[in-house]
């Protein structure tokens, strides 16, 4: 699981993208749950537009802490409306992002789509979970923090007066630090964060947390009814089932550091799940291609897919891809995408590995 890999261009990606604009921003009101960034966005309007208090969330309805992870796609409307509550609450936006980049939108992102195996996706995973397997354990000290380094970028709706356009937001850095025991983080991203970042602390342990992963069961059928069970519990109704139990999965392969025990176990329990499939070649977002294992959302003909190195089977990180009928986007449009290029146990939060203090 732990990547630090080289940069590549991304070659698939037809121009290079824009940061996620905040004047500009009215997404139209609909299904958004099944579109990560544009829940994102929608939380960025009410932080322009919301003078900055502190949040006091129901405890029956959302945690008291703004989450690091990008996905929103399995969570109730309430709970996403808790979620901006808190960053309202603790959080205050940038205007711009990275020094010397446009903080404009881009044209969308498009790639070619990958063509699916059914029958693929058992041996694939198989040797996925072999290949995880093959690690040593790491040592995580209370004390330390967990460090996940991406590229990630995204495509949503844009209204301008009357005319709405799909646009893609500039691929950008993000950094993430979390507490073995979940209640201390921190994040940067520049754009949606000021540059020093934000805190992720708060008296409630994050889900991905370190120490609670080491205590769930290895064993693939009692990890499986275990991630329905808690998917079932946060999911929109209208999110069928085994697809927010693939996206609960593809959260800890993401934004989290899943300990070497627990990692063959998510792949195995993957491969119990309907639906998923092989695809011979996928992208992530920095270009590097690989093998994926995917599911589609029948809902909104958006695929979801882990995409894997075709030699050693490393998670390289996972994309969004529009290959069915929608009324928002073409086909063959990246609606979200990460690349994973740096995991790593460090000492200090804000510390970044390779780095002299």
């Amino acid at each position: 699981m732990n990547a630090s890999p080289s940069q590549p261009h991304p070659a698939e990606w037809t121009e290079t993208q824009g940061l996620l604009s905040a004047e500009e921003r009215d997404l139209p009101a609909g299904r958004h749950q099944f579109h990560k960034e544009q829940m994102m966005a929608r939380i960025r309007e009410d932080l322009r537009t919301t003078a900055v208090a502190p949040a006091r969330n129901s405890p029956s309805t959302a945690p008291a802490r703004p989450r690091p992870f990008l996905r929103r796609a399995v969570l109730l409307p309430a709970l996403a409306c808790a979620l901006a509550a808190a960053v309202v609450g603790g959080v205050a936006l940038t205007g711009g992002g990275d020094a010397g980049t446009s903080s404009a939108d881009g044209p969308a992102l498009t790639t070619r789509i990958g063509a699916a195996d059914a029958r693929g996706a058992q041996p694939l995973l198989d040797h996925i979970a072999l290949a995880a397997a093959d690690t040593s354990e790491t040592t995580v000290r209370a004390d330390q923090f967990l460090y996940i380094a991406s590229k990630v970028a995204s495509t949503y709706p844009k209204t301008v007066g009357d005319k709405t356009t799909i646009v893609t937001q500039k691929l950008h850095s993000r950094q993430v630090w979390q507490s073995p025991d979940g209640r201390d983080g921190w994040l940067i991203e520049p754009g949606n964060t000021g540059k020093d970042g934000i805190t992720l602390a708060g008296p409630n342990p994050a889900r991905s947390a370190y120490d609670r992963l080491a205590k769930l069961p290895t064993d693939p059928a009692a990890l499986l009814r275990r991630i329905y069970q808690e998917s079932d519990a946060v999911r929109d109704p209208e999110v069928p089932r085994d697809q927010a139990a693939f996206v609960a999965i593809g959260d800890l392969l993401t934004e989290s550091y899943p300990p070497a025990k627990l990692t063959p176990a998510l792949f195995k329990a993957a491969a119990r799940i309907p639906g998923v499939v092989a695809v011979n070649d996928a992208v992530d977002a920095v270009g590097r291609h690989g093998v994926a294992v995917a599911r589609l959302d029948e809902q909104n003909g958006e695929r979801t897919e882990w995409i894997f190195d075709k030699k050693t089977y490393a998670f390289l990180g996972e994309r969004s891809v529009q290959v069915g009928p929608s009324d928002t986007f073409k086909k063959g449009t990246v609606t979200f995408t990460i690349a994973i290029t740096r995991r790593a146990v460090v000492d200090a939060m804000k510390e970044v590995p390779g780095e002299e203090g």
